[in-house]
């Protein structure tokens, strides 16, 4: 079945509106706590947020790893799925490296999503710590 061009584009800014929500509730988040705490706690807090939200998602995801027509369970888990559509991945760390956005990638690639958050806390301000990938 052929996507029409209108089929696209509603679902462009469906996965817009998506990600503009994950972004306000990780800025609040980060208003509330700050920087400098452990990953785990800013993933536990933005739960929350996304839950007062009404914001669909799930937690720690598993993510096969697809291998000459085989899957294999490897151990990988997403962060956050979000709207089952969009990949968030949290840091709490210095900066975010290029191996962080590779690695976003890859889950991008192997789960067949289109979009992806990557969303580091320990950042003055949030806006600076968020990098938004396309497949």
């Amino acid at each position: 079945m052929k996507m029409h061009h209108r089929d696209t584009e509603s679902t462009e800014m469906e996965l817009n509106r998506i990600t503009e929500q994950i972004i306000g509730a990780a800025i609040e988040v980060h208003k509330v706590l700050g920087p400098g705490l452990l990953e785990s706690a800013y993933e536990e807090c933005l739960c929350r947020e996304l839950n007062l939200r009404d914001i669909p998602f799930e937690r720690q995801k598993p993510l096969a790893v697809e291998y000459k027509g085989c899957k294999l369970d490897c151990g990988y888990r997403l962060d956050l799925l979000v709207a089952e559509a969009v990949v968030v991945e949290i840091k709490a760390c210095q900066a975010i490296e290029p191996i962080h956005e590779a690695q976003l990638l890859t889950y991008l690639k192997l789960g067949r999503w289109k979009i992806g958050l990557l969303i580091n806390f320990n950042v003055p301000v949030l806006k600076e710590g968020i990098r938004r990938r396309i497949l």
